[in-house]
């Protein structure tokens, strides 16, 4: 059963899976639907819609606007926003206070066991790939390789990460090398990838 303070606004039409745990004030939209085992920080918010994969840790006061969608083991750190409004204005071109009608929502799109750093902002509609990670402050606007680190106004890639979260280091033959797993990943045309699932297939770097 998931565990839910009492001070949390959690919709009724809201899906909430085995073990997640939502904290104190924070808010979970109509239709959201977060995984099994999650854990919502104090004063998160989830909107209308948003898709959370299982596993999944959003710290306190991260704004996951709809339509998000978060695959399993994504982490979201304390007060990073995730933004659903390419133009974003108050008023219509008359004056008018926006309604519903008068914008289409877009979102971000976050791959398996990615981060983002606190107060980072993903700028909708851009996809983090799975595994990369997003430092801390950070504005990113265009998408995200898997398995990259990216930092910076606007973000730029640093370099590359492996599933433990530590930066790569790079051998004398051309691959990535993990010092937490010794995992080995190879480069090719601007991605990465785990060595074995290159095996027997046409890439070259």
């Amino acid at each position: 059963m998931p565990g839910i303070a009492d001070s949390a606004d959690v919709a009724e039409t809201a899906n909430i899976g085995e073990g997640t745990r939502i904290w104190h004030l924070a808010q979970i939209r109509e239709e959201a639907a977060l995984g099994k085992n999650c854990n919502v920080g104090r004063g998160a918010y989830v909107g209308p819609g948003v898709r959370v994969g299982d596993n999944c840790k959003l710290q306190n006061y991260a704004l996951v606007y709809e339509p998000a969608c978060l695959a399993d083991g994504v982490f979201v750190g304390p007060a990073a926003v995730l933004t659903n409004d390419l133009h974003p204005r108050a008023i219509t071109p008359d004056g008018l206070l926006k309604g519903a009608d008068d914008w289409e929502a877009v979102g971000v799109t976050v791959g398996t066991g990615a981060s983002i750093g606190a107060r980072a902002v993903c700028v909708a509609p851009v996809c983090i790939g799975e595994w990369a990670t997003v430092a801390a402050g950070a504005v990113v606007t265009k998408d995200v390789p898997a398995y990259a680190v990216v930092a910076g106004v606007p973000a730029r890639q640093l370099g590359w990460v492996g599933e433990a979260g530590v930066p790569l280091k790079q051998d004398g033959g051309g691959s990535w090398l993990c010092p937490v797993t010794g995992r080995r990943y190879i480069e090719a045309r601007g991605q990465l990838l785990p060595q074995e699932t290159l095996e027997g297939e046409p890439w070259s770097a």
